[in-house]
């Protein structure tokens, strides 16, 4: 049962991009929850309907926590700002412009993209084998994650396509180096693979922290779990883990939905 009440939308946009930006603020919010922000840098973004090629980022500058859908500002594919009709100068990330919009333009059916850069998925990301199949979450993305070499600060727009390049047709990546990279076909699924990326990286590295020879199961259980995974990933069981995770938040003192 949806124990979130419905809030009507600004005036200023539709209903449809109104839930967006909505969601797209739990979902800044329930980042924040879980602790895997880094100050006010790494940024979620999501596309919006239409031909346009816009997608909303987070206003440079407001903490996840306390993000809120009026926060978000719409953004083209050039990085330039298309909203200010409030009279007020909204930044953003100009490397977060640089990695989301590579997605973007290149994946139409990522509706969501994710960037983090926790400890442990920067751990991981340092790690010359990357993510180890050594847990039944990172065997979610067994044969299924790609791999980016570092290259600086995202901000040479060249560095797109070779992004793009690496992802390839996965929804999972791991930016060497650097941080976690996920994308979504929904909110909702993009919040579900961050989740299972972000805990099977913890666990590598608490794994890695004993000292001991880790156990890896045998290479014909990863592809079995993995295809297990696989056969799970449907919109019902993401909207199941999205309205649990909504309730997480649902207790905010600043509503997201304002």
């Amino acid at each position: 049962m949806n124990v979130i009440a419905p809030v009507a939308p600004r005036a200023r946009y539709s209903a449809e991009e109104w839930q967006l930006r909505c969601d797209l603020a739990a979902l800044y919010r329930l980042v924040a929850h879980h602790r895997w922000t880094d100050f006010i840098y790494t940024h979620l973004s999501v596309r919006l309907p239409g031909p346009e090629h816009r997608f909303l980022i987070n206003r440079y500058g407001v903490n996840f926590h306390e993000m809120r859908a009026s926060d978000l500002v719409r953004i083209d594919t050039e990085g330039k700002v298309i909203e200010d009709d409030d009279g007020e100068a909204r930044r953003v990330n100009a490397a977060g412009f640089t990695i989301h919009s590579a997605i973007h333009m290149a994946r139409p059916d990522l509706q969501c993209v994710v960037h983090t850069h926790t400890a442990a998925g920067i751990a991981v990301s340092a790690h010359p084998d990357g993510l180890l199949p050594i847990s039944q979450h990172a065997l979610k993305f067994h044969g299924r994650l790609g791999y980016h070499g570092y290259e600086g600060i995202a901000l040479d727009l060249a560095e797109r396509e070779r992004l793009v390049r690496d992802l390839g047709p996965h929804k999972a990546m791991v930016l060497q180096n650097h941080g976690l990279l996920v994308g979504g076909t929904s909110i909702a699924e993009a919040f579900h693979m961050i989740y299972m990326l972000e805990r099977a990286c913890a666990a590598q590295v608490a794994a890695l922290a004993g000292g001991q020879i880790l156990l890896t199961p045998p290479e014909e259980v990863c592809r079995h779990t993995a295809e297990q995974f696989r056969r799970q990933e449907n919109d019902d069981h993401y909207a199941m883990v999205w309205e649990a995770a909504l309730r997480l938040i649902a207790h905010d003192p600043i509503d997201w939905r304002s």
